[in-house]
């Protein structure tokens, strides 16, 4: 992942290219649960999802990597340093972030779970003033507001069953582990193109989820074919491209707007809900997606901000 160029890190929160890769990032995200949920109707378990997705991710990049011979040439170029770090961030990260997201799921409505994880981009962004990696704005403190009040509007009015404490603290482990991810990435990141760091992140997110599920004896075929096109498309529209593009976006926009950026991916979500399986928004809910979507807005929107802190690598 090339660094932010010096002269454009003064602009990085409004880069044009960088807040369209992680809207469309947020897209391919939100898109997951409509996915999944149509998966889960086919019979495919959780753990089987979560390995199928990660493997065959993998080798779609496998195949990227055979054609794209730059890619392999960044890989050998790498220091070893990150290369291990863009495995850990897979085999450990997103595999903590995505075991404890489903493991919420099962106590906790989706609804309630989606705004317990969407509290990450204001821990993403205090984590990132605290470091001083980044320094704080009155944009970026602007779009974190209307983001976080939008997400309670567009969504606590969705959950109607009981607070289960457990439930509540998986999802707020997930919301961390994600943080930490989004850190790491922004960190390291910059030492691989962003195809290339992707590409070692859902291999090492494979080989976790493929050990548990070979020591655990819980993988499972035995569902309808349809679950098939659900799988491959919740690997190519909701795991490899919005990874990949996420990545890009971070290099660009720094991990506050990115995460706040992110921050669209339950108002896709919700959309689509309605498209798929006839869901209907409230005024309230159209409200709340409102505010999601200006804050997108107003990360977007021309105008110069002060530049990120350059890390110290």
């Amino acid at each position: 992942m090339p660094r932010v160029p010096a002269s454009a890190r003064g602009r990085a929160s409004a880069d044009p290219l960088g807040v369209a890769l992680c809207l469309l990032s947020a897209a391919g995200f939100g898109a997951m649960a409509i996915f999944g949920k149509l998966a889960y109707d086919a019979g495919v378990s959780t753990l089987t999802l979560l390995t199928t997705r990660f493997v065959f991710a993998t080798l779609l990049f496998a195949l990227l990597l055979a054609v794209r011979a730059d890619l392999v040439a960044a890989l050998r170029r790498a220091p070893r340093r990150a290369l291990l770090v863009g495995v850990a961030l897979g085999a450990v990260g997103y595999a903590l972030q995505a075991g404890l997201f489903f493991a919420a799921l099962r106590r906790l409505d989706a609804s309630l779970l989606a705004l317990v994880l969407y509290t990450y981009p204001a821990w993403v962004m205090l984590a990132s003033f605290a470091i001083g990696r980044e320094r704080p704005t009155r944009r970026r403190l602007a779009a974190l507001a209307l983001a976080s009040v939008g997400l309670v509007v567009l969504l606590a009015g969705a959950s109607g069953g009981s607070l289960d404490a457990l439930g509540v603290a998986l999802g707020l482990g997930a919301a961390l582990a994600y943080t930490v991810y989004i850190l790491v990435a922004d960190r390291e990141g910059p030492a691989l193109p962003p195809l290339a760091l992707t590409a070692l992140v859902v291999a090492g997110a494979a080989t976790t989820f493929t050990l548990i599920g070979a020591l655990s004896g819980s993988l499972d075929a035995g569902f309808e074919a349809e679950g098939w096109l659900w799988l491959v498309l919740l690997t190519v529209v909701s795991t490899a491209g919005p990874i990949a593009a996420f990545f890009a976006g971070l290099a660009r926009v720094g991990p506050s707007s990115a995460a706040i950026l992110s921050s669209t991916e339950p108002v896709v979500t919700v959309v689509l809900a309605g498209l798929v399986f006839g869901e209907v928004l409230t005024g309230v809910q159209m409200l709340g997606a409102a505010l999601v979507l200006g804050a997108a807005l107003l990360l977007a929107a021309p105008g110069r901000v002060p530049a990120r802190v350059p890390p110290d690598y």
